[in-house]
């Protein structure tokens, strides 16, 4: 399956899939057999930028690659995501697990060796765009429509989930800093104040 990451400066990366919200990992899951997909990645903007692959959960059960490079502009990248072999199938065919893919501008000039883990700190101060990315596992037995669209919805359920979780964490952290200034900023108007009687005595 082809996922088009629209990279744009300054803004998040938008995930346009063509036919869900996930990762559906192609062909269909099999024991004992690598299985391989392709993510498209994007650059619409007019900038160089850096992408990094994390594998945020189970960083052993797959091999990206490659992990991390420089789109230039106007331009794509395909990344390969293999599973590694597995003995069985899990549970329901159920899978929690998750990507998360970076992108940050970068000057021109610089080459895929130049990448450090500093480029995609927030806490720097860098612009850096996010999207989460859920693996989705379908067997065989998957493929009558009712049974795919059971798992299809559990899938876009979990994912649902997982950002509206990420959102109220923003949302809090949001309300804390807002709070926090506002408390700097009275505590200023109070100086000032103290400091204008001051000098009228």
């Amino acid at each position: 399956m082809t996922i088009d990451f629209i990279i744009k400066i300054r803004d998040s990366i938008t995930c346009t899939l063509q036919t869900s919200i996930f990762v559906m990992i192609s062909p269909h899951f099999e024991s004992k057999k690598q299985i391989s997909c392709s993510l498209q990645l994007t650059n619409r903007s007019d900038d160089h930028v850096a992408f990094k692959v994390v594998k945020t959960t189970s960083p052993k059960k797959y091999c990206v690659r490659p992990n991390a490079g420089i789109i230039l502009p106007r331009s794509t990248c395909d990344v390969i995501v293999t599973m590694q072999t597995q003995r069985e199938a899990p549970p329901d065919i159920q899978c929690e697990d998750r990507f998360l893919v970076q992108g940050v501008v970068l000057d021109e000039g610089f080459t895929a060796n130049d990448i450090t883990q500093e480029m995609f700190a927030q806490e720097s101060g860098n612009v850096v765009d996010e999207r989460k990315l859920l693996v989705a596992h379908v067997s065989h037995h998957l493929n009558h429509p009712l049974r795919f669209s059971r798992s299809l919805r559990r899938a876009t359920r979990a994912y649902a989930e997982d950002i509206q979780q990420e959102r109220s964490s923003e949302n809090l952290a949001l309300i804390s800093r807002l709070t926090e200034e506002k408390n700097a900023a009275i505590q200023q108007n109070n100086k000032l104040r103290q400091e204008l009687v001051v000098q009228q005595l």
